[in-house]
């Protein structure tokens, strides 16, 4: 997790971080996903409001990418076996339903 500085942010970017994963390939740590609150940046421009009671103001919004192919290749890279299979994490078996990825005969 990398909380980017100020200024490394776009215009409309309050605070961000980054998540970075190992990268055998490249021998460095890469940023696979990011996460970035704009505050009132956009709502403002979309007229996007709310109100609570008496009070209303504008939302603040996120900009944030999901799982990508990025966190999906250090995951086979950091978990490739000497035979090619790939040992799936402990964390990710229960969405998977199984524990190794076999190359094709």
């Amino acid at each position: 997790m990398v909380n980017v500085c100020v200024g490394d942010l776009g215009a409309p970017g309050y605070k961000k971080y980054d998540i970075e994963a190992w990268f055998a390939g490249f021998a460095a740590y890469r940023e696979v996903t990011s996460n970035t609150n704009l505050t009132d940046f956009q709502s403002r421009r979309l007229n996007i409001r709310y109100k609570d009671g008496d009070e209303r103001g504008f939302v603040h919004t996120i900009s944030a990418t999901a799982m990508t192919d990025r966190a999906a290749i250090a995951i086979l890279e950091n978990n490739q076996q000497a035979d090619g299979s790939v040992i799936v994490p402990e964390v990710l078996r229960p969405f998977t339903g199984f524990g190794k990825i076999e190359p094709a005969q």
